[in-house]
């Protein structure tokens, strides 16, 4: 695993805030926004606290307020101002701003207040679709351009799974109300980020079905052995990573013959190795949603 980033470069500021480098540094020498320290080779890294300060800034500037009056602002008054201003337009933006902020940290009590701030007026489908959903998108973007460590992605993925499954068992202790299909709800072997397919598994649940959750890294060949228990199944898989692009095809196809022929079964695909998937020449009954919002529109 990475160390634990708490030095940040200026293109690190430029991912994490999506402001451009070039323009963070007009502010900054215009304007003396932010107290960046230097390398030993004089080039420009900044600390936690002027991370912070630059995100709270974004959100001012984002609604409206201009850079030269913002920074007559002391650095007491600039949070104070981002509270102001917080509606429901900016909740989303300013609620990423803070889940970021507390991933960085490794805050957890930042997590759970901004949390409870938005189920004050959200509910937790609405938190989910409009903020986590985002904030994880962005958070993939991070770790690919190095901004973020492991670490700070394992934290906050896991303190929204908590919520999740919190929520999840309560439902799980209701009996189903419909029966014309069971859900199976896997993830490919070697295939580990199932925050989506647990959401999947949450909502089915919540419209009163029943399903079986067996997670991450699961075999194909595991399946074999459930597809006899139940009249109709509908299969339920998320592919990020596995299986790779060269063995997708060959994925596919497996499924077809191995699970869905002769059966009434029926197959759900979703995430981003599925955009690699060629419709035409796949079953009728595979389904492929390009999100999560298009697959719910089905129950």
């Amino acid at each position: 695993m990475n160390s634990v980033k708490n030095i940040f470069s200026i293109k690190d500021f430029e991912n994490l805030s999506g402001i451009k480098a070039h323009t963070i540094r007009i502010w900054e020498k215009r304007y003396n926004i932010l107290e960046p320290m230097r390398t030993d080779t004089n080039i420009r890294c900044y600390d936690m606290k002027n991370l912070q300060k630059l995100l709270n800034i974004v959100v001012l500037h984002n609604y409206g307020y201009k850079i030269s009056k913002i920074a007559l602002l002391s650095p007491e008054e600039i949070p104070l101002k981002v509270k102001e201003i917080i509606s429901e337009k900016s909740a989303k933006i300013h609620a990423i701003k803070s889940f970021k902020l507390a991933m960085m940290n490794f805050d957890h009590t930042m997590f759970f207040n901004t949390y409870n701030d938005l189920l004050k007026d959200k509910t937790f489908r609405e938190v989910f679709n409009d903020v986590f959903i985002p904030l994880m998108e962005e958070l993939g973007y991070l770790w690919q351009t190095d901004t973020i460590s492991p670490a700070h992605e394992h934290f906050i993925t896991y303190l929204i799974k908590q919520k999740l499954l919190s929520l999840t068992e309560q439902i799980q202790s209701r009996a189903a109300t419909k029966t014309d299909r069971v859900y199976v709800l896997y993830l490919p072997l070697n295939e580990i980020h199932e925050l989506g397919l647990m959401y999947l598994n949450y909502e089915f649940l919540e419209n009163g079905y029943h399903t079986i959750y067996l997670g991450e890294s699961v075999p194909l060949e595991s399946l074999v052995d459930i597809k006899n228990y139940f009249d109709k199944i509908t299969f339920v898989s998320y592919l990020t990573v596995e299986p790779t692009v060269e063995n997708l095809p060959a994925y596919i196809q497996k499924i077809e013959d191995d699970l869905l022929k002769d059966t009434n079964h029926e197959f759900m695909l979703l995430g981003r190795l599925t955009f690699e998937i060629n419709k035409s020449k796949i079953s009728e009954k595979i389904k492929i949603y390009n999100s999560i919002t298009d697959c719910l529109t089905t129950l």
